[in-house]
C-alpha cells in the first residue's frame, strides 16, 4: 500500500517550524530529509525514523517496524500530533546522523 499525499502534507505541516525539511517520493512512499540528512520516511501512512540513540532515548517505548520487506527496522513515531516533540526529535537526530555524501 502506498502512502497518501494527505498524510505526507500533515507530517510536513507538523514539521513546518523547522527550516530545511524536504522529501523525495520513492516507489509510492516518501523519504524525509532534515538539513540534507535522511531522518526517516513515510511508509504505508506511518512516520518512521532511523533508530538513533536520541530517537530511542526520546521514544523508549516506540515499536520497531519494517518500512518495507528487506529493509532495516525503524522506529514508529506514535506521537505525531505533538509538533514540539517532533521538531525536538528531528533536531536531536540530526546531530547524530552523518552528513550526506558528496556526489561526484
Amino acid at each position: 500500500m502506498a502512502s497518501s499525499r494527505d498524510y505526507l502534507e500533515f507530517v510536513l505541516d507538523q514539521l513546518s517550524a523547522l527550516d530545511d525539511i524536504s522529501y523525495k517520493a520513492m516507489m509510492g512512499e516518501f523519504i524525509i530529509y532534515y538539513q540534507g540528512k535522511i531522518v526517516g520516511g513515510i511508509y504505508d501512512d506511518r512516520f518512521l525514523v532511523k533508530p538513533t540513540a536520541s530517537a530511542r532515548r526520546m521514544m523508549p517505548d516506540a515499536p520497531s517496524e519494517l518500512p518495507y520487506e528487506g529493509a532495516k527496522e525503524m522506529l514508529l513515531v506514535e506521537d505525531i500530533d505533538d509538533r514540539e516533540f517532533l521538531c525536538g526529535l528531528l533536531n536531536a537526530m540530526a546531530e547524530e546522523l552523518p552528513a550526506p555524501k558528496k556526489k561526484r
